[in-house]
């Protein structure tokens, strides 16, 4: 039991229960590039200990009511299939190549982590607009349906394969597509991945991909994490949190992209999430500048246009 690993598990936890995402996406690369685990044990056992994780919280978001259930179900109707046979995939592929296979696996996990993390910072940077036509609840037509079950077959074999983007690329989609609450797309995404996660994570246990005295070491920290997140995620606005995530999964990408033999310089690994950081820190107080300027439009016009005094 190594008392680092319960630590991680402890953050990512929290970061799960507050934002719906950053599971796998961050529990693989951490257990491939600090703790040296093969990648396939690493997307197997990081998919278990998830699927307990994110029941956990899908259970506190659906006491709160943040679930739009309906979404749920039409996304898992194409997501669990999709899942189990990207596991199946992954099967084949590990059998057919060996050991060769596990650099193309590590080049799969950081084109999935870099892909959400990317997907995140250009929603937070660029998509704001969306904010102002967001909804709680609709009636489902046969069309979102559909659009509902195809989100989730892309997402349900990425998961399956990799481990990563089951909660943020969900996200994005019921942002981008059905244009959902930022309360409402987190209690949706964890309580459909918890299932997700299920249905994945048990192909995995059948495949023999899963270390179950690693997985109840990040459990330790895990549970409690997850508890403290979705409390939190009640009281707390999360947008600098989740853009600071995406930083993060950009960076370790890279990461598994150098462990593969990319030969990407430390220079680079370093620079990259430092310059995302200025940029985006750069962006927020230009646009809050640009706020603070506004002219006072709850007064008349012409009081509206007169400095303060």
């Amino acid at each position: 039991m190594d008392p680092l690993i319960i630590v991680f598990g402890l953050g990512v936890g929290i970061l799960i229960g507050l934002t719906g995402m950053g599971g796998g996406s961050l529990m693989t690369p951490i257990l491939i590039i600090v703790f040296g685990y093969n990648p396939v044990t690493a997307v197997g056992t990081d998919l278990a200990y998830g699927a307990i994780t994110k029941t956990l919280g899908g259970w506190r978001h659906f006491r709160a009511k943040n679930v739009f259930l309906p979404l749920a179900v039409w996304m898992g109707v194409g997501s669990v299939p999709a899942a189990i046979g990207g596991v199946y995939v992954l099967h084949l592929l590990e059998d057919r190549y060996g050991k060769s296979f596990d650099n193309a696996m590590l080049i799969a996990v950081a084109g999935a982590v870099m892909l959400t993390g990317i997907v995140v910072l250009s929603r937070a940077l660029f998509l704001k607009q969306l904010l102002e036509r967001e909804r709680t609840s609709f009636v489902m037509s046969t069309r979102e349906k559909v659009y509902a079950a195809l989100l989730g077959l892309f997402v349900g074999f990425v998961l399956g394969v990799t481990s990563a983007g089951s909660g943020t690329l969900i996200a994005v989609g019921m942002i981008l597509v059905f244009r959902l609450t930022p309360q409402r797309v987190v209690g949706t995404d964890v309580i459909h991945a918890a299932v997700l996660l299920w249905a994945a994570s048990l192909a995995h246990v059948v495949a023999g991909n899963v270390d179950y005295g690693l997985m109840g070491t990040i459990l330790i920290g895990s549970l409690p994490g997850v508890w403290i997140g979705s409390h939190l995620s009640f009281r707390i606005a999360t947008g600098a949190l989740r853009l600071g995530l995406a930083i993060v999964m950009i960076g370790s990408g890279l990461g598994l992209l150098s462990k593969a033999g990319a030969g990407i310089p430390a220079w680079v690994l370093a620079a990259v999430p430092v310059v995302l950081a200025a940029v985006v820190g750069g962006r927020q107080l230009s646009e809050r500048s640009k706020r603070n300027g506004r002219p006072d439009t709850t007064l008349p016009p012409r009081l509206a246009a007169r400095p303060r005094a």
